[in-house]
């Protein structure tokens, strides 16, 4: 054998190992595409197509798809249920977004003392359901209620209603609008200040033309994200809305309650499309956002002003000491003896929902299903951003599939939750194995929160330098253990910050599981629905605390583990 024929075979073997090599790893990036694309179409898509399809179907009315939905749509029933629905939001947002963006602007352009205290208070409705600030309403200002008589010197006569959903509604909406506007806030060019100081503008007039406009972006996001997320509740209406009605409860009813499939879509898709529309009048705004910051901008440092600080941090004060009376109030019910003959402390509410009701098993339920989604929730939208984000190939399905992973944030829970029901309890769906487990449960939760991990840790793989990629492309590394050897470690202070998202989330949530749920598998949260409609409302109270005092201590939890994380991450960087 020739020299030139061995030379000429060693070629061509080195030629079909690259080969090799190139499209089995293209191979397993189109196939991790395409699998995400069936899954979110699965777990996802065709469950609302299914709510859809549910309107077309005449068996339990005997009226076709179209004449139902004209006949419903117009009944005063509905069309009060929709005022109701979109005046309480708007309400709701009016009362809350002024009170936020007077907190998130002490917060970050005075010089008042304990920020990181004041902002940690506003922050506890996130740890606990939003049944608890209408329980702790009721104790308040119910029938036997300890400022009853205050609430009604106001000029209301109970609670329950539209001042009673309206109250707990700000509540638990405050520090999701929070977090917004204080993002925006210390997005502040401190040069605009300056040369508006050398022109002896009034602080009125730079509120007005440089403040305000700079964070208007902010104010708008905050506004359609609360207006979403009170229209799209569920919980507070159930407990304290009385005969006030509301879509939220209307589909319960309907679909629980009376078994009117057809009707309860119909109410589906009316409260999917203001969801729908404050999501997409978001993404547009968003897309008109521009640069606050440039490459020369100076960081704005608040000046002390002792008047402006005083005043500042007694209104954050006040604020913090409502969101603690709140939780105060629900703390003290849920040790109470009996309300309101036998004020003494003892566990008996305790004893009697984990004991005497049987609802220890609906806990264990809630941490199995708030670790499972935490697990499954945090690998697959790791593993779906970086397939989106640092491969390149197969544009369509790209396409696709960022258009998949933004919709659950437009999509209520209670809409998602009835069109598993429909998807996956057909008798002709492969999947029917599924229905009334607790993995159907952990995948609903999963996509109804999706979007925000996914948006996340997008945003982290951008700041990464693509030359990662391009380094190991050279040297012919699979872009597998690129991505575990690199970008999972550097990622990992954001998916610490995904898991507790996930978790708190799955222990608090409601709407997304109140259709799913069997008696073997019924979570905490709903149990606490469970005990308010049998009028136990100091189990209720006790359950509710139950899921604060877990989702406290995981919250310590994850500090503890960030601050590990982050030293590690930052002496990873030294050595590089």
């Amino acid at each position: 054998m020739h020299v030139t024929d061995v030379q000429d075979k060693t070629t061509v073997s080195s030629k079909n190992k690259v080969v090799g090599r190139f499209f089995s790893t293209r191979g397993l990036i189109y196939a991790g595409l395409i699998v995400f694309v069936l899954l979110l179409t699965v777990s996802l898509v065709l469950p609302l197509f299914a709510v859809l399809a549910q309107i077309f179907d005449s068996e339990f009315s005997g009226i076709s798809g179209w004449e139902a939905l004209a006949t419903y749509a117009t009944s005063p029933g509905l069309l009060r249920s929709l005022w109701n629905s979109i005046w309480v939001s708007v309400l709701v947002t009016v009362i809350t977004l002024p009170l936020a963006y007077i907190f998130a602007y002490a917060l970050t352009r005075s010089c008042m003392r304990f920020k990181g205290v004041l902002r940690s208070i506003t922050l506890l409705p996130l740890l606990a359901p939003s049944l608890l600030s209408a329980i702790s309403l009721i104790y308040w200002f119910g029938n036997q209620g300890i400022a009853k008589s205050f609430w009604q010197s106001l000029g209301f006569d109970s609670i329950y209603g539209a001042s009673g959903i309206v109250l707990a509604e700000c509540f638990a909406v405050f520090p999701h609008v929070l977090m917004i506007l204080v993002t925006s806030l210390l997005l502040a060019d401190a040069r605009l200040y300056e040369v508006a100081d050398t022109m002896g503008t009034s602080r009125v007039r730079k509120f007005l033309t440089i403040t305000l406009p700079s964070s208007k972006y902010g104010v708008i996001s905050a506004a359609l994200v609360s207006f979403t997320l009170v229209i799209t509740d569920f919980g507070i209406p159930k407990v304290v809305g009385g005969s006030f009605n509301v879509l939220a409860t209307d589909i319960f009813k309907l679909v629980i309650g009376q078994q009117d499939f057809q009707r309860g879509a119909i109410v589906a898709m009316l409260l999917l499309a203001p969801a729908l529309l404050t999501f997409s009048v978001d993404y547009f705004v968003q897309r008109k956002q521009t640069a606050v910051l440039s490459s020369r901008a100076v960081a704005l440092v608040p000046k002390p002003r002792k008047v402006f600080d005083m005043w500042m941090t007694l209104y954050c004060v006040v604020v913090c000491l409502l969101m603690i009376a709140m939780f105060l109030m629900a703390a003290f019910a849920s040790f109470v003896t009996f309300w309101p003959y036998n004020l003494s402390l003892s566990l008996v509410n305790y004893e009697s929902a984990l004991i005497g009701r049987g609802l220890g098993d609906a806990v264990v339920n809630s941490l199995k299903m708030a670790v499972g989604t935490t697990i499954i929730g945090t690998a697959t939208v790791f593993v779906g951003a970086y397939l989106m984000e640092k491969t390149k190939g197969l544009n369509l399905v790209r396409s696709v599939l960022r258009l998949f992973v933004v919709l659950p944030m437009a999509v209520p829970g209670l809409v998602l939750g009835m069109g598993y029901i429909f998807f996956f309890n057909s008798p002709s769906n492969p999947l029917n194995f599924l229905y009334h487990t607790m993995i159907l449960m952990v995948i609903c939760t999963v996509v109804h929160f999706y979007t925000t991990g996914h948006l996340s840790v997008v945003t982290a793989l951008k700041s990464i330098d693509s030359e990662f990629e391009a380094v190991s492309a050279s040297l012919k590394v699979p872009f597998y253990k690129t991505m575990w050897r690199v970008t999972l470690p550097i990622c990992t202070p954001v998916l610490l910050d995904v898991s507790r998202y996930f978790f708190i989330n799955a222990m608090t949530t409601i709407s997304a599981v109140v259709f799913l749920y069997s008696p073997q598998t019924r979570v905490a949260s709903i149990a606490i629905l469970n005990l308010d409609e049998t009028g136990d409302a100091g189990a209720a109270a006790a359950m509710a605390m139950l899921i604060v005092g877990i989702s406290s201590i995981v919250t310590v939890f994850y500090l503890i583990l960030g601050k590990w994380v982050e030293k590690r991450t930052q002496r990873w960087k030294v050595r590089v």
